[in-house]
């Protein structure tokens, strides 16, 4: 038993946060994403029913982000057909973010959906969250201590 570890972060997780370099990436996935063909080339961590938002928190307690890019938090952008979608866990992740993170707002971008798809085929792993909010996907680029 460790203390002060986040109870959303399995083993499987923490080993996988441990593994990464810098410049890996990570997938935080919502329910809706192709997580498993999508971690085709990389590994998948489940983490079904727990929300994006606890896991990115809890994530980027331990998980320094990249500071030799822009943005090291890349956010799913809606499509045209969508444009009316409601995306308020958008605020949410940049509210997390800022609290892990000094740059705050400054380090989080947004990636239109297939390119988003194309940035996954390099993924270290995609974590497939239980996350029902839509465009709830994003992107993690792990920086140095």
């Amino acid at each position: 038993m460790l203390r002060g570890i986040p109870k959303c972060l399995s083993p499987e997780l923490l080993k996988v946060l441990a593994e990464m370099g810098h410049g890996d990436t990570l997938i935080l996935a919502d329910a809706f994403y192709p997580s498993a063909s999508s971690a085709r080339h990389s590994m998948l961590v489940r983490a079904d029913g727990v929300s994006a938002t606890e896991l990115l928190d809890a994530i980027l307690t331990f998980f320094p982000l990249d500071r030799s890019v822009e943005h090291p938090v890349l956010i799913m952008d809606k499509q045209e057909c969508d444009k009316d979608v409601p995306t308020p866990i958008w605020d949410s992740y940049k509210e997390i973010v800022r609290r892990h993170d000094e740059r705050g707002d400054a380090c989080v971008g947004m990636i239109g959906r297939f390119d988003f798809y194309k940035e996954a085929e390099h993924a270290y792993a995609v974590l497939a969250t239980g996350e029902d909010a839509l465009y709830g996907c994003a992107i993690l680029q792990k920086g140095t201590l």
